[in-house]
């Protein structure tokens, strides 16, 4: 195992099983770990992690020397280890120890500002320290049973074999505390470097105790954009369906990382090639359409995944936050086109309706994987607009119709002006710059009369009451129909003056209500 001492603190032996720095010796593998390459952190990476070790104060003086005087060991593990040696922030703090949970709520009380237990089953306990929060979980081993959805959890004494158990090399590194020794027995300093994702032991083993760490090892592909070693992959692709015994909720957090990630087209491509989307996101590999030589169209998958790119392109020249909704609209805005492709008549394929098609696909799958309902909503509904704007041609939309197309899409306005501009991927250099000339107009003409009219509170100019006063009706169904009447005339001709609208209601009443 290799331990190096940080912040000038000797390494002191750690109570582990002797490893080689190069191997695992004969009489201390464990079964199916490979032998680590291992490496030494370079100055910069010392350095690195000396500043996580100092940013996490008091817990790694304070609480490292409560865990030592107990005779306990403690260890910042993971994930920030990890980040730190890349140089990205991180905002976890994870620690692994070889106390159970009730001595580290013994350990902690008196302590802590504030402790919580949510996680205490799976041997997590959560802190705060002086606005530092912090979760230690015990040395720990996870494993599903051939149709369980959730983990067995055994508790372990030794840092090699819980670190043994995590998913990847990269995030089986630790730094003990106080001391500053940071562990590598699995050589994930040297696949940091190679950028490479490999299990610490065979990948089966690994993928089989928690199947979602299939999904992980595309989401870090994603996210740090590392590549698969070929025997992860081949294990992904083999154990593919193991996904279907792990939570929809799960599945939807690791595809949410992949997809908020820098590089999610990496990832969706990665899901596609080794058969988990077909158990994650069936739709998108059925995007695929095969095309022959007489029936000719873009290929809906590539399509899709370049408007991805292209709307992360708008995304950040228009200074947003990555934007989840916005990504899932712009990777799911075609698959409606699979069920609604037809040919027709001189080589034409056509895909009528695949938008509405579309919105009600993308809204049910986003369901089944139980992302909120918000999410599922403005999804759906972006997919549903996303070919409004072909028909605004060369400007010829009154302004009764953009004051429409503005109110229909609300406040996702922004994210249908990026999603629109997107879905050009035509290579005609012409028609490209004649339809981001046209949208360049919409865009305006909705900023004009948003200034002139607050576009985003467009109300009919008669509320509820005056509606109720002019007809002499009482609150029902009637009143809704006459606001709806008169929202609609607010669109087709602009504010008008209340005296007007009372007309215009008396007249519409007298034909259409009893």
């Amino acid at each position: 195992m290799v331990t190096t001492a940080i912040r000038g603190h000797p390494a002191r032996p750690p109570n582990l099983r002797g490893v080689p720095n190069t191997e695992f010796s004969s009489e201390n593998d464990t079964a199916g770990a490979r032998p680590a390459v291992m490496s030494e952190p370079t100055g910069e990476q010392r350095a690195a992690i000396t500043a996580l070790i100092d940013s996490i104060r008091p817990v790694s003086e304070d609480l490292g020397d409560r865990f030592a005087a107990q005779d306990r060991q403690l260890a910042v593990v993971g994930g920030p280890v990890r980040d730190a040696l890349l140089g990205r922030e991180s905002n976890d703090v994870d620690l692994t120890t070889d106390a159970v949970p009730q001595s580290i709520l013994e350990l902690v009380d008196g302590w802590a500002d504030s402790v919580w237990t949510v996680g205490i089953e799976f041997g997590t306990v959560g802190l705060r320290k002086k606005g530092l929060q912090v979760e230690i979980t015990t040395y720990r081993s996870e494993a599903y049973s051939p149709k369980s959805r959730k983990p067995e959890v055994s508790y372990g004494t030794d840092i090699q074999d819980d670190l043994l158990r995590r998913d990847f090399t990269v995030n089986a590194m630790a730094v003990r505390l106080p001391s500053g020794e940071f562990v590598d027995p699995f050589g994930g300093l040297a696949d940091l470097r190679d950028q490479v994702l490999r299990t610490p032991g065979r990948p089966e083993d690994s993928f089989s105790d928690d199947p979602l760490r299939i999904m992980r090892a595309v989401r870090f592909a994603a996210q740090l954009g590392f590549t698969l070693a070929p025997e992860v992959a081949e294990a992904a692709r083999d154990m593919a369906d193991r996904l279907t015994i792990v939570s929809a909720e799960r599945i939807r957090d690791e595809l949410t990382k992949l997809m908020l990630s820098r590089d999610p087209r990496r990832g969706i491509e990665l899901m596609v090639d080794l058969g988990i989307a077909d158990h994650v996101l069936p739709e998108i590999p059925r995007m695929r359409l095969e095309i022959d030589e007489h029936h000719r169209h873009k290929d809906v998958y590539e399509h899709s995944l370049t408007v991805l790119d292209q709307a992360m392109d708008l995304e950040r020249a228009r200074g947003h936050e990555p934007d989840l909704v916005l990504r899932l609209a712009a990777l799911l805005h075609d698959i409606g086109k699979p069920k609604t492709r037809a040919f027709e008549g001189g080589n034409r394929v056509t895909f009528h309706h695949h938008e509405v098609v579309g919105a009600s696909m993308s809204r049910k799958r986003l369901t089944a994987l139980r992302f909120p309902k918000d999410v599922v909503t403005q999804v759906g509904h972006l997919v549903a607009l996303h070919l409004r704007f072909h028909g605004y041609g060369k400007g010829e939309w009154t302004d009764s119709a953009v004051r429409r197309y503005a109110r229909d899409a609300g406040e996702l306005i922004e994210q249908l002006h990026i999603l629109t501009r997107a879905d050009c991927t035509t290579r005609n250099r012409r028609k490209a710059a004649a339809l981001s000339r046209s949208y360049d107009d919409i865009e305006r003409r909705i900023t004009e009369l948003a200034e002139q009219e607050q576009l985003d509170r467009i109300r009919p100019d008669l509320d509820g009451n005056e509606i109720q006063e002019i007809l002499g009706v009482e609150p029902g169904p009637q009143i809704g129909k006459a606001y709806r009447f008169l929202l609609e005339l607010r669109l087709e001709n602009g504010p008008m003056d209340k005296e007007a609208a009372a007309a215009e209601l008396r007249s519409w009443a007298a034909e259409h209500l009893e």
